[in-house]
């Protein structure tokens, strides 16, 4: 089992930069591929990132590749997403996701999620 926290959500104006981490805890945490998700108000919560288990592979939705950065660092038991020049509408809670194995982009399979942090971006 792992427990999640995530971090470094805030206010930020558009156009802004910003690092999010999660925090693993929990033993093995390099066996579980991990994943980020975003929900805004009255909206699903959708896909953003995900990265393998040794972070050699990644992806991403296709609107945010260009903007989003998902890393990991298995030593610290550390999960990122940097995220360059943000916009209003990429104002959202954002939630850390784990599961052993593959990655995916599959929100169903993710078995362990954080409480999630919020984003606002000001116009």
């Amino acid at each position: 089992q792992v427990q999640l926290v995530e971090s470094g959500g805030g206010l930020v104006q558009a156009g802004d930069s910003l690092r999010l981490s999660c925090a693993a805890s929990g033993r093995l945490f390099a066996n579980y591929a991990m994943a980020w998700f975003r929900q805004s108000p009255g909206k699903e919560r959708e896909f953003v990132a995900t990265i393998t288990r040794s972070g050699d592979h990644t992806n991403y939705a296709h609107s945010l590749r260009s903007r989003f950065t998902i890393s990991r660092d298995n030593a610290k038991n550390t999960v990122y997403l940097q995220m360059n020049s943000l916009k209003p509408e990429d104002s959202a809670v954002y939630y850390c996701a784990a599961r052993l194995g593959l990655f995916t982009m599959a929100r169903g399979q993710y078995e362990y999620w954080g409480q999630g942090t919020q984003v606002t971006v000001s116009a």
